[in-house]
């Protein structure tokens, strides 16, 4: 064979080989990327299943707290002063079985709180003095008098208030609706109002209680903190005595704040749960609801007026400051009737 023919052979078969190279290269990179992916999806799938499972496992917790709240012995009742309940180990809660996990219940009694609608100057007065605008007392007289411009019936303007002109005058396209606060989140638009200052009010102030006080024996500790005349000197005290008499199923003792208003949870009270599941595979999952006892006749025991996600900036039930509020630990066997 001439040599010229032979050395084309080389290169040709040199240049099929350097191919055959570049193919099996490409193929393991689309393999390797293919399993990479399938395992991709794999977590990701992985992580909705076992979300959706402790989705359905907070739902569940919601269930028990309902139920706990109708118990006619009011020392078996849960109390709804922030007090947490948690439930473990719960598998009969879910369909599969085959992962474990705890619950956490938080109740809270609107009436545990300051009503934005009811309360008057002298209760917003101390409220707000604990605010971040608590330096500011400026800024806090013009505040609490643009919330009473809010909320009153008419366009008479409080001193430092707020009404029409004032809003016009901040060049903002709405007004104050002269009528009570429908939501938490209508504070947020009173003339004034930042967000800091706002995200503090939150779990301090309601809009369901309809009473002008506080029912001290419902509140929490924060709520109880900002109310006017409070000792505070003796508030720890009374908080640990409360958790107390109800571990040990004792009467409340009274709180530190004079004529103070105290009474057990109302049937026509609305309460806040929140729920918080974590599965012992990490997933976990907040919901929190607020609910009023349902009148007679309705097929359900209680109704439904909102119910959301929380942010995880608003904490963990499960985090450590939190187990002081711990009140009684369950299995789930105790619920399986």
């Amino acid at each position: 064979m001439p040599k010229n023919v032979s050395e084309v052979i080389r290169r040709q078969r040199g240049f099929a080989l350097v191919l055959v190279l570049w193919v099996l290269s490409l193929l393991t990179i689309m393999a390797g990327s293919f399993a990479l992916s399938m395992r991709r999806e794999t977590t990701i799938v992985a992580g909705i299943k076992n979300t959706a499972k402790a989705a359905a496992l907070a739902e569940s917790g919601m269930a028990i707290a309902e139920a706990m709240l109708l118990i006619p012995d009011k020392n078996q009742r849960w109390q709804a002063d922030g007090s947490i309940y948690e439930i473990n180990s719960p598998n009969a809660f879910i369909a599969s079985g085959e992962v474990g996990g705890h619950i956490r219940i938080q109740l809270f009694a609107e009436t545990g709180k300051i009503d934005l609608n009811k309360a008057d100057q002298k209760l917003l007065g101390s409220l707000f003095g604990q605010s971040p605008l608590a330096d500011d007392d400026k800024q806090q007289a013009k505040l609490i008098a643009a919330i009473l411009d809010w909320r009153d019936t008419d366009d008479l303007v409080h001193t430092d208030g707020a009404e029409k002109q004032e809003y016009q005058d901040a060049n903002l396209t709405y007004q104050p609706t002269n009528k009570p606060f429908q939501t938490l989140d209508e504070l947020r638009l009173v003339l004034g109002m930042d967000e800091a200052t706002f995200q503090w009010l939150q779990p301090l102030v309601t809009v369901y209680s309809g009473q002008p006080q506080v029912n001290a024996q419902q509140a929490t500790k924060d709520v109880l903190a900002v109310l006017p005349d409070v000792d505070l000197a003796l508030l720890d005290d009374y908080i640990r005595n409360r958790r107390d008499s109800l571990l040990n199923g004792l009467p409340l003792p009274p709180a530190p704040i004079p004529n103070a208003k105290s009474a057990p949870l109302g049937d026509n009270d609305v309460l806040t749960i929140v729920c918080e599941a974590q599965m012992d595979d990490g997933a976990s999952t907040v919901i929190s609801a607020v609910i009023k006892k349902a009148d007679s006749g309705q097929s359900k025991p209680f109704q439904l007026l909102k119910w959301q996600t929380p942010t995880a900036k608003d904490g963990s039930l499960f985090a450590e400051a939190n187990n002081e509020l711990l009140i009684k630990e369950y299995d789930e066997s105790e619920f399986n009737h």
